[in-house]
């Protein structure tokens, strides 16, 4: 094997310029490709934090409640203009078991059993609606990051203890320290401690959402010791779909994944991937027709040298073998050129462009990108290669 790496290497070297054009072209190609699947990995790895950073992966309710009619008597017709029920604030019957349940599933990172409902927020002649959250603390905060996005105070939730939102402290003029009256209506009341400012970064949640611990909103909504929902995280987000309807079948309970409550969202990640894949495949296919071309070219150019070669006793397998061999040299260097540059590039946008958002380079990307050039490299070059090899020695040696 090693003549043919002599030979290949020699022909390599001889055409240097055609050697670097192509060279030059396929480091563009790849830096290009691994860059832009970097970018756009940033890119939605940042949305997707945004996104998910303040609700669960999955939220599991009760089912809905439906209106039931009795069937009518025999040889009778009824005919019946049916409204959807409307639904109350419920418990999840046996919520605790049903945690349990969750915890032992092995997709599922973290499980958090909550309450909530509405109320109004008053602070003198102010009145705000808000929604009441209860939490068992040491859970949600595997859920969402709530302690991370504390601005003023501390994330605490002793009794009589509240966390509420930037925007909702803004408008009723509260500090930590202050105290704030919760009416859930019916003589339900309770004045709480503000012992935190949080900002979640959207704009609803921190009008609206406030923080207590479980037995106080359990107590305003006359639910005790109840939970309305249980809200999962997921270790592979991607499967939410698929676990949410595990669950549901599992438990009888609504099960509902953040896909379906992001539809969009999902829409534009697809999207996104769609046209990643797009670009690589063209990168792939300009990189192929490049490598192809110049080893076409390199062919004829060498027709008398092949022909020698044949003629002093080189096989056709060796031929072949030579023209493989430069194909994969140019996609092997090419890539590990290609991917350098890219991790430049990388570096740049982490320097510049920081604010906007965090680029990674995942450690398979280059590697992936060089295996993919060498073999582009491999079958571009086997046209050119079976051409070379098929080429009679008398008549090449004669070749002009």
């Amino acid at each position: 094997m090693w003549i043919e790496w002599t030979i290949a290497l020699r022909f390599l070297r001889d055409g240097k310029a055609q050697s670097t054009l192509i060279l030059v072209g396929i480091a563009v190609g790849v830096a290009v490709l691994v860059f832009l699947s970097a970018l756009i990995a940033g890119l939605q790895n940042n949305i997707i934090d945004r996104t998910l950073g303040t609700q669960a992966h999955i939220r599991v309710e009760p089912p809905q409640e439906r209106n039931r009619i009795l069937p009518p008597p025999p040889g009778s017709v009824q005919l019946v203009l049916e409204d959807r029920r409307a639904q109350r604030l419920r418990s999840i019957n046996n919520w605790q078991q049903v945690r349990d349940v969750l915890d032992g599933l092995p997709q599922l990172s973290a499980v958090s059993p909550s309450i909530s409902g509405p109320a109004f927020a008053r602070r003198g002649q102010a009145s705000l609606p808000v929604t009441l959250l209860g939490i068992d603390p040491a859970r949600y905060r595997r859920i969402i990051a709530l302690e991370e996005a504390i601005v003023a105070g501390s994330f605490r939730l002793h009794a009589q203890d509240a966390l509420i939102g930037s925007q909702l402290a803004t408008e009723l003029g509260l500090r930590v320290g202050d105290k704030l009256r919760l009416d859930a209506g019916e003589g339900r009341e309770s004045v709480v401690n503000i012992a935190g400012i949080f900002t979640l970064g959207v704009r609803e949640l921190d009008m609206r959402y406030v923080y207590l611990g479980m037995p106080q909103v359990q107590s305003l909504l006359n639910l005790p010791g109840a939970a309305t929902s249980i809200e999962v995280k997921m270790h592979r987000i991607f499967d939410a779909q698929t676990t949410a309807a595990q669950i549901a079948r599992l438990t009888g309970l609504k099960a509902q994944s953040w896909i379906e409550t992001n539809t969009q969202l999902m829409n534009a990640l697809q999207s996104q991937r769609l046209s990643t894949q797009m670009i690589s495949a063209f990168v792939a296919l300009s990189v192929a027709l490049g490598i192809a071309s110049v080893l076409a070219v390199s062919v004829v150019q060498r027709t008398r040298e092949i022909g020698i070669l044949r003629a002093m006793g080189a096989t056709r397998q060796q031929m072949l073998r030579v023209f493989l061999i430069q194909g994969a040299v140019f996609g092997l260097v090419g890539s590990l050129l290609g991917s350098a540059a890219s991790y430049g590039l990388v570096v740049m946008f982490n320097t510049f462009a920081a604010q906007l958002f965090y680029v990674p380079v995942a450690p398979w990307l280059p590697l992936l990108a060089a295996a993919l050039a060498t073999l582009t490299g491999l079958l571009s070059a086997a046209i050119p290669a079976r051409r070379a090899a098929n080429l009679d020695p008398v008549e090449a040696i004669r070749h002009v």
